[in-house]
């Protein structure tokens, strides 16, 4: 059973932005983390009878940050659960990297106001599937911590 130390919150500069995205960045690599060291079938392992999985939750977050920040419309979200058959692991990893590049870059040179909600909405959304990652990845292998 690997136990990893936990870390406390990110440091951040001091502007309203810098601290929304720095929490944001914190929780994108907490839900990462939970997904690394887990071969197939593993890391698509249902922890709960919904079928919930570890990249599965990386996916959906990927569709989420699209639909707010991209304006990438989603309209079927129980799908975005569902890891495809085709779909590798590292590849939707990448794909949510590649997408928080993107969305970072997004609301970089936004109005704080314009974005302040869009981005609590995104770390309330992420720190909860970061929460439920945490129990998948310690009911699939005993690790803990981030």
């Amino acid at each position: 059973m690997a136990r990893r130390r936990d870390v406390g919150p990110p440091k951040t500069g001091p502007e309203e932005k810098d601290v929304l995205l720095g929490f944001l960045d914190y929780l994108r690599a907490a839900v990462i983390a939970k997904t690394e060291g887990l071969g197939e079938p593993a890391v698509r392992t249902p922890g709960v009878p919904s079928g919930t999985n570890l990249l599965g939750l990386v996916k959906h977050l990927t569709h989420v940050e699209r639909h707010w920040v991209l304006g990438e419309r989603t309209t079927r979200w129980a799908a975005t659960f569902r890891p495809e058959p085709e779909e590798t692991a590292a590849e939707i990893v990448a794909a949510y990297r590649e997408t928080a590049a993107r969305v970072n870059a997004a609301v970089a040179d936004a109005d704080p106001a314009e974005v302040r909600w869009t981005l609590t909405h995104l770390i309330e959304e992420t720190a909860r599937h970061a929460g439920h990652a945490d129990i998948l990845r310690e009911l699939i292998d005993g690790a803990t911590g981030r």
